[in-house]
């Protein structure tokens, strides 16, 4: 049997979506336990020159949720805007995009993966896809690096966590 676009897709960004919001609801007890400022987190970076974890939080999102809503388009681009300042905002973005891919459905995600796609930063680069090269060749890693960068960014702030909140609840047999 064939896999579908969206059984490759779908399960596991709810899968790390679910866990991701989980992260972030650790960081902000974290916050309270420690008495550290919610925008010390929000805004943490791993090093200077990359972008902090709401932008990481805030990309899992735009490259989930965005990443078909662009597919429906025919056109990407990135989303530029700031990212939530605040644990809850965060949350919010995360849940919405959640419950936007859990409407996703099936026959419509599989009919898009021929469709033409184009990536664009406006007069610096383009790169044309079909529907599925983009969402499994482009979005789904760049989704999967801003979840990891996330968890990385609160590991090395000191939140507590582990391996097991990053990969969340497996699809396990039965």
């Amino acid at each position: 049997m064939p896999l579908s676009l969206h059984a490759a897709l779908i399960p596991g960004w709810l899968q790390i979506l679910t866990s991701t919001r989980a992260l972030v609801d650790k960081a902000e007890a974290h916050c309270t336990a420690t008495g550290i400022d919610p925008q010390t987190l929000i805004g943490a970076r791993l090093i200077d020159d990359m972008l902090p974890f709401a932008y990481q939080i805030k990309s899992c999102a735009v490259h989930s949720q965005g990443a078909i809503e662009g597919v429906r388009k025919g056109q990407f681009a990135p989303d530029m805007a700031d990212p939530p300042h605040s644990f809850a905002g965060l949350a919010e973005r995360l849940d919405a995009a959640s419950l936007f891919l859990a409407g996703v459905d099936p026959a419509e995600l599989d009919d898009l993966a021929g469709r033409d796609m184009m990536f664009e930063i406006p007069g610096r680069i383009r790169y044309d896809f079909t529907g599925a090269d983009f969402l499994l060749g482009f979005s789904q890693p760049n989704f999967f690096f801003h979840a990891t960068t996330a968890y990385n960014i609160l590991r090395a702030n000191g939140v507590r966590i582990g391996k097991r909140d990053y990969i969340g609840a497996m699809p396990l047999k039965g």
